[in-house]
């Protein structure tokens, strides 16, 4: 451990040793703190300044260099109180104008001294065309006093410029000043490598130095390309590295083998289901009973689309592991899903003598005492609760398999408790019903073996989807009368908000996306859109229900109950209903601000409705049918894939929002990898990774790589999960 800390003086160092307290502090605005931070801070393009020619050839729109004299500098305010700062220079044949805009007292003076009769240089632009006159509008200087320092300016001007995603504070220019101050500053071994030598020779990649400097100062166009993609494979490397170590130290441990029984729970259980399971249940339910058989512990992720079936094939293997005397827990993220999921399996197991518990934070004092002593006791066979499992007072007996519902949703601390299990290592069941894409499960479940269940169980009955314009008083009038008649006929009808008050940036949860222009607007709330309803004519009469994650743990039940048992058939809600609920009345699903929703989190709204006989009917609201978000609800209301709409929310995704969706607690971006788009690269680093533990578990002799994982890890960054 000495070697890997002797090389975090350089690399891992705060910028302010190296850059001064000024420029450290408007860099750290930018999230760039140390050495590695600013080094991994790419150009996302490079300009090209275009060649030196003489004012005559400059056409409008041509990026070029000029060299000038200039002759004046003069300033002007305009209406709006922006002054223009307008520098005359001439190459001793033409003139033409460098326009600077500013608010700034402090620029204009700078402007004028920078900027006197007499001074050359070279100057970097944009041709315009101002009334018949060429100009430049905030171009790029490159002065030189004497002759002598002519071809240093000349070549500065023109060479490919690098461009960063800058800040009022800190401009792109500015940051190449700063990382060409550190890549001077770095010494021989001062950026140590990562990549092993043998692997470096493989892909032909020069010293992560090299590379850093091939990326922030190129010689040209491939160049660039090619160190941007080989700090790619870094990125992806290092990340398949860590998964690829936390994968073998799972495997590395052992808990207890539970084999299944030819005659016990699961055949019992299978037997007396109304229903034939898939091929698809059938499938993974084979591969985690051989799982369970094993005494390495299970490291299983499935996902499944809304509606596939995934509760029966955890129950199945928690089944499996109560028929050997062991415990199965479920730990669901909010106490509305756990308190679903406890009525569901309680159902289930009704006629197998198996005994459900549910453990939740908002137990009594009465039925806390009770819920504990049977767990501790051995009597509850499967608890499900919440992250009240973790509290001191919940005692297990013996924990065989640990089904953990909606991973993401969970910190990371009470995360790393799962690995180890309650009573010592367990197995582990990942469960969710976001689909995910194929990067996303290499880049951040890359440590998890991978079941997806795409069918649907028959009987499941179809959703029709259609897209309604909020300024459409008929079609408007006509979902709430189509609502009507379907309370009318015995269903339920969810109304969706996107906010719990209409004063407040309460988002209860809701994964929103930024409004697609600048029109100020009021999103719905859950209590300003129950009182319209109780207002309006063609719901008269219907008792309306709301539900929202700042209500007690009782008021929710209620709440839920009294929608479930049609005492208030109309339940307008935020997202806490996303995921889990069950109400197989519930036939139409109406969701207000739809344009503000993800295609993932549209997906699972819609997949609480039609889980019964009935048919469903979803209704999209928008205020912006003609924006993008058009396109994204046009796309929703086509299919309802949900392994297809989450490659599509994939690809409509910035960039840095795509792993947060999938996590809690980390950076929710990546340095230089694309998680959408290079899915080639992962998986060749995710194979570089595998044969490197597996060769060299202990990555002797490869102390920068230690330090780098170290880092990593330090940092908590992605892959939190485990």
């Amino acid at each position: 451990m000495a070697n890997d800390a002797a090389l975090r003086p350089f690399f891992y160092q705060n910028l302010a040793r190296h850059l001064g307290a000024t420029s450290a502090k408007k860099l750290a605005r930018l999230g760039l703190h140390s050495v590695t931070d600013l080094l991994w801070y790419v150009p996302f393009r490079l300009s090209d300044p275009g060649d030196l020619v003489p004012i005559s050839r400059l056409r409008p729109d041509m990026p070029a260099v000029v060299e000038l004299e200039i002759t004046s500098t003069t300033s002007k305010t305009t209406r709006t109180g922006t002054v223009v700062v307008e520098v005359a220079g001439t190459d001793g044949h033409d003139t033409m104008t460098l326009v600077h805009f500013t608010r700034r007292r402090n620029l204009i003076a700078y402007y004028k001294k920078r900027f006197t009769p007499g001074t050359r240089g070279f100057f970097a632009g944009t041709a315009k065309d101002s009334y018949g006159t060429i100009q430049f509008s905030h171009p790029d200087a490159y002065l030189y006093e004497h002759p002598s320092q002519r071809a240093a300016a000349l070549r500065e001007a023109t060479e490919l410029q690098p461009v960063y995603h800058a800040s009022s504070a800190v401009g792109s220019s500015a940051i190449a000043t700063a990382v060409g101050a550190i890549l001077d500053t770095a010494r021989d071994g001062d950026i140590p490598e990562i990549i092993p030598d043998a692997i470096r020779a493989e892909h032909d990649m020069p010293s992560l130095a090299q590379t850093f400097r091939n990326v922030h100062q190129p010689a040209d166009a491939d160049t660039y390309a090619k160190a941007l993609g080989h700090l790619k494979f870094t990125e992806a490397f290092l990340l398949q590295l860590l998964l690829a170590q936390r994968r073998q130290a799972a495997k590395e441990l052992r808990a207890t083998a539970w084999p299944i029984s030819e005659d016990g729970l699961v055949r019992r259980f299978d037997a007396a289901l109304p229903f034939d399971l898939t091929e698809g249940q059938r499938t993974v339910g084979d591969q985690i009973a051989s799982d369970l058989s094993n005494p390495t512990p299970m490291m299983r992720l499935l996902q499944g689309d809304v509606g596939a079936g995934k509760t029966v094939v955890a129950l199945r293997a928690m089944l499996q592991v109560v028929d050997g005397g062991g415990q199965a827990v479920l730990l669901a993220p909010t106490e509305v899903l756990a308190y679903q999921h406890y009525r569901t399996l309680t159902a289930l197991v009704a006629d197998l003598g198996v005994h459900v518990t549910l453990v939740t934070g908002s137990q009594k004092s009465a039925e806390r005492r009770r819920t504990r002593a049977e767990v501790a006791s051995g009597e509850a066979s499967i608890i499900v609760g919440t992250h009240a499992l973790f509290s001191n007072d919940v005692i297990f007996t013996d924990v065989g398999l640990v089904v953990v519902d909606e991973q993401h949703r969970f910190g990371v601390e009470q995360r790393d408790q799962l690995r180890h299990g309650p009573t010592g290592p367990a197995h582990i069941l990942h469960m969710t019903a976001t689909p995910i894409p194929r990067t996303i499960a290499l880049t951040v479940f890359g440590d998890l073996e991978v079941s997806t269940l795409r069918e649907v169980p028959a009987g499941r009955a179809a959703v029709e989807t259609f897209r309604v314009a909020n300024d459409n008083e008929r079609w408007m009038a006509r979902m709430w009368a189509r609502a009507a008649e379907e309370v009318a006929a015995g269903g339920r009808v969810f109304v969706v908000c996107p906010r719990i008050g209409t004063d407040d940036d309460a988002s209860d949860g809701a994964d929103l996306i930024e409004a697609e222009d600048d029109k100020p607007r009021v999103l719905a709330g859950v209590a300003a859109t129950a009182a319209a309803l109780a207002d309006n004519p063609a719901l008269a009469g219907i008792s309306i229900g709301q539900l929202h994650g700042r209500m007690s743990a009782a008021d929710k039940d209620a709440a839920m109950a009294a929608f479930a048992a049609g005492e208030a058939p109309i339940l307008v809600t935020t997202t806490v209903i996303e995921v889990g609920v069950d109400v197989p009345d519930a036939t139409v699903m109406i969701i207000l601000d739809a344009d503000r929703f993800g295609l993932a989190q549209l997906h699972q709204l819609r997949g609480r409705i039609g889980r019964g006989t009935k048919p469903g009917l979803c209704f999209v609201v928008s205020q912006q049918p003609t924006l993008p978000s058009a396109d994204r609800l046009a796309e929703f209301c086509a299919t309802t894939d949900g392994f297809h709409l989450a490659e599509v929310d994939l690809a409509n995704r910035r960039e840095g929002d795509v792993l947060g969706r999938y996590q809690t607690g980390g950076r929710s971006g990546l340095r230089v990898l694309s998680a959408v788009s290079d899915r080639p690269i992962i998986e060749h680093a995710r194979t570089a990774a595998r044969q490197t533990v597996a060769a060299n578990p202990e990555l002797a002799n490869e102390p920068g790589l230690r330090a780098a994982l170290l880092e990593l890890a330090a940092e908590g960054e992605y892959l939190e999960r485990t």
